[in-house]
């Protein structure tokens, strides 16, 4: 209770942060809402010039992209700004955050804690509302369960790359343009169907590192088509394991981080 009263403290005083210059707060609310519209504006702007896109129809692509936004937008507001953690280790800043008899990682989510990027999360989830009722889609037990369980699902893989790719500053502090190759270009990646790229790149991207899992799968599930890909109806369903083995591998590489970390400069 003591962790959690210190947590609740720590959060409640970057709200207040956040919101203590109320007009400045309202613009970067709307501000950040930015990159969400504009991963829906794109894939509505490129469904103008040709009717299908790898196979798929306007309404199917946007569930896919519905998919991808909300749960990235989701994970970005909880643990996007764990990137920061390159400027903590050159400023010495994370040897506060360790002799606090906390854990470092919740610590770190709390100190700039990015409320102005809320409205990402709402627009994400009006869009896959949005989507979910423009296609015909025959509501199962099966995919009732993996409509709730994607968006989860998607932001904890998410959350796990930026944990994993953030990780890579205890090793090398000046990763953060690598690192985001992963998270933002992981979240355009997923926004189209995968059917689109090229086959090893589509290899690589989609099944060797997962992304492929995060919306394209679970979105030819939830419509019932198969892949044109090839693979098994039931590989829709993976998305939860997927994002539980991500997320195992994001805390192999954040203890291991920590323990190599020895303080500033190392």
């Amino acid at each position: 209770m003591g962790d959690l009263r210190a947590y609740a403290a720590l959060g409640t005083a970057q709200l207040r942060s956040a919101t203590s210059y109320r007009t400045s707060f309202l613009v970067e609310l709307f501000g950040n809402m930015g990159a969400t519209v504009f991963d829906v504006v794109t894939v509505l702007v490129l469904f103008r010039a040709t009717p299908a896109v790898g196979g798929f129809s306007l309404r199917e692509a946007v569930l896919i992209v519905g998919l991808s936004s909300a749960g990235f937008a989701l994970a970005d507001l909880t643990i996007g700004n764990v990137d920061r953690l390159k400027s903590y280790v050159r400023a010495g800043t994370l040897d506060a955050v360790l002799v606090r008899p906390l854990p470092a990682l919740p610590q770190l989510l709390l100190m700039d804690l990015p409320v102005r990027k809320a409205l990402r999360v709402v627009f994400g989830f009006v869009v896959l509302g949005l989507a979910v009722a423009a296609n015909d889609i025959d509501w199962t037990p099966g995919r009732v369960l993996l409509m709730a369980l994607t968006p989860i699902a998607a932001a904890a893989f998410f959350g796990s790359i930026f944990v994993i790719s953030a990780s890579l500053a205890f090793w090398w502090v000046d990763s953060g343009e690598l690192g985001s190759a992963f998270t933002y270009g992981g979240r355009d990646f997923t926004s189209y169907p995968i059917s689109v790229y090229g086959g090893w790149f589509r290899g690589l991207f989609a099944y060797a590192l997962g992304f492929g899992f995060v919306a394209y799968q679970p979105a030819l599930a939830l419509l019932g088509r198969p892949d044109p890909l090839g693979l098994p109806a039931w590989s829709g369903y993976l998305s939860p394991l997927v994002a539980l083995g991500a997320a195992a591998l994001a805390a192999v590489v954040w203890r291991t981080g920590i323990r190599h970390y020895r303080s500033t400069g190392s």
